[in-house]
């Protein structure tokens, strides 16, 4: 079984392509480590300033839907383009931004750009290279997704250490500017699907509804440390219902919905949009947890913890190349599978380090979770195209898109909340136990005592974490199962 060779040309666009997505990713890790500094800036608070990053996600998730019927409509490269320019524009508000509420405005323009750009990075890339080199495609296609959660951080506490958190939004506009520049002179034209298209506003009304409901729930359950919330709940439902009456009206329009029922009578489709779910929790939930692991747990500072994960980086940095022939040759099943179990490896440990494990021991687990987490998105996005007809392309890319971003929205909420929780218990029951005198401690001990006790049962509730990232792992085994198996059909 030969692999198939992409060729320069097309290389040449696909990098093209994935430079113009390089803003979007490194802004949206950059901004988390400015929200300190935006309070103080502007004289407001944590839970306003949140808002610049809920609103970016709100916006990217309404734009997902409309991605598919501007590509119908529109030549795709000039689709492209307007999403770089729109990004830019945002970008450059948001330096500008004088108060809170602009740069939340701000923040929107990047969010809706942003929702355009990822789609069409997959979409284009697909109809640029086809199914036969989709997991070499998808693992050039990966790399800004792997560098901009590693990378940005780090360049975001330089940016803030030595220059201002306006510099994070100011760094994007010269590479937006080359990336137009790269567009206009390399991209060729991609010619509109179906001009005569009509937009399936219903559709994309419930999706925007659903997704964005669903989100918003996940991502206030999460600063409010709990799903048991009112707000959680109502929006939570509320995207359930509007998903319901989306699959209905789906089932009424057929062919002409955003996202048709067609698509799910693929069964790798339907495995990779799975695996894409849960594989919010065991990437973005343990993304989440680490860099918070080394400041809480073993008081790291920013830039340091940032700089504890380059093992991991580097991991999925020598993973990706050979994901990508493997996925190829043998298909994305078993390339799953494998990497699911080598990311099960490299996690679990965490659930016996403390803060006095070494850090090399610790590097050494990183890399080898990197190895396996690069291997798992890749194949999974491209075995969703899988037997599918150039015309139904995008819309496959909306439906694994919104998954990717609710399964993100879930995977993070559900770490951060299931942590807090046990920690705010297990604190709990303590302080009534010292309350009670359950504790034989003299008055000059008692306050060392509780100091150790309470990083004991903070190092407790982050085991507790790394524990269901483990178990998450696991579970994507099921759904790999519907994944295509290439050795099988060549034999």
């Amino acid at each position: 079984m030969q692999t198939n060779k992409i060729s320069k040309s097309t290389m040449t666009i696909a990098w093209v392509v994935v430079f113009g997505a390089m803003a979007p990713l490194l802004d949206s890790t950059m901004i988390n480590i400015a929200i300190n500094n935006l309070v103080s800036s502007f004289h407001s608070s944590v839970t306003t300033v949140q808002w610049t990053v809920t609103c970016y996600l709100l916006a990217t998730g309404v734009a997902v839907p409309f991605s598919s019927w501007l590509l119908n409509k529109f030549d795709g490269k000039y689709v492209f383009l307007a999403g770089e320019v729109l990004f830019g524009i945002g970008s450059v508000f948001a330096a500008m931004s004088t108060s809170i509420q602009m740069l939340i405005v701000a923040r929107l323009v990047q969010g809706f750009a942003g929702g355009l750009i990822m789609p069409l990075l997959t979409t284009l890339l697909v109809q640029t290279a086809g199914a036969e080199v989709m997991g070499q495609m998808m693992a050039t296609v990966g790399l800004p997704m792997i560098l901009g959660p590693l990378v940005g951080p780090v360049i975001g506490g330089i940016i803030i250490k030595f220059a201002s958190w306006h510099w994070i939004f100011w760094i994007n506009v010269p590479v937006v500017l080359i990336s137009i520049i790269l567009i206009m002179w390399k991209m060729p034209h991609y010619p509109a699907q179906d001009r005569k298209a009509k937009m399936d506003y219903v559709g994309i009304l419930l999706l925007i509804i659903s997704s964005s409901s669903i989100i918003y729930g996940m991502v206030n359950a999460a600063h409010s440390d709990s799903f048991n919330n009112q707000t959680s709940i109502v929006t939570i439902v509320l995207g359930v219902v509007a998903l319901i009456a989306y699959i209905g009206w789906a089932l009424l329009r057929r062919e002409k919905a955003v996202l048709p029922p067609s698509l799910f009578k693929f069964a790798s489709f339907d495995g990779a949009g799975l695996g894409l779910f849960i594989a919010g929790t065991v990437l973005n939930g343990a993304m989440l947890l680490l860099p918070l692991y080394f400041q809480n747990v073993r008081s790291m500072s920013v830039i340091t913890s940032a700089l504890a994960l380059l093992p991991q980086g580097l991991g999925m940095l020598v993973s990706r190349s050979q994901t990508g022939k493997l996925t190829d040759r043998i298909g994305a099943k078993y390339v799953v599978l494998v990497s699911v179990l080598i990311t099960f490896i490299g996690t679990i440990p965490f659930f016996w380090f403390d803060q006095h494990t070494s850090y090399w021991l610790i590097g050494v687990i990183l890399f080898v979770r990197g190895i396996g987490a690069g291997g798992i998105l890749m194949p999974l996005m491209a075995d969703a195209y899988t037997g599918m007809r150039s015309n139904q392309i995008p819309a496959a890319t909306i439906g694994t898109r919104i998954i990717q971003n609710i399964g993100s929205a879930f995977g993070s909420a559900l770490i951060t909340t299931a942590v807090t929780a046990y920690s705010n218990q297990q604190v709990k029951i303590f302080e009534q136990q010292l309350k009670a005198g359950h504790f034989n401690v003299s008055a000059a001990h008692l306050q060392a005592f509780t100091t150790t006790h309470l990083e004991a049962i903070r190092t407790a509730a982050f085991q507790q974490g790394f524990l269901m990232v483990s178990v998450a792992a696991l579970i994507i085994i099921l759904p790999t199962l519907l994944l295509t198996n290439k050795m099988k059909a060549n034999k």
